[in-house]
């Protein structure tokens, strides 16, 4: 019987987050996490093969052995460069951090 470990999932459209919490078998890849945790049904629209995936802000392939704590982030193509995002915003006299009030 495999020992099984603590791992997260974590995916976000611009609509919707999910942060899963699962126990996965030890040895259990990125893929086999994937497929256990069911966010391709959650998400059926989004095309989770041609995503990146991580492991704490670092890229890992899909083949990788995830180990207990890790979490594992899906990296969706970025809609605007986060510092062409930045330059709109000072050219309209906001900054990131701002809070718009209406």
């Amino acid at each position: 019987m495999s020992k099984l470990i603590d791992v997260e999932l974590v995916f976000a459209t611009p609509d919707r987050q999910v942060l899963l919490a699962m126990q996965v078998a030890s040895g259990a890849t990125v893929t086999d996490v994937i497929a256990q945790s069911g966010v391709h049904q959650e998400f059926p629209d989004v095309q989770l093969g041609e995503l990146e995936f991580g492991i704490w802000g670092k890229l890992v392939a899909r083949d990788h052995v995830v180990h207990d704590g890790d979490r594992i982030e899906f990296y969706r193509p970025l809609n605007i460069d986060p510092r062409e995002a930045r330059r709109q915003l000072a050219r309209a006299g906001h900054t990131m951090g701002e809070v718009k009030e209406n």
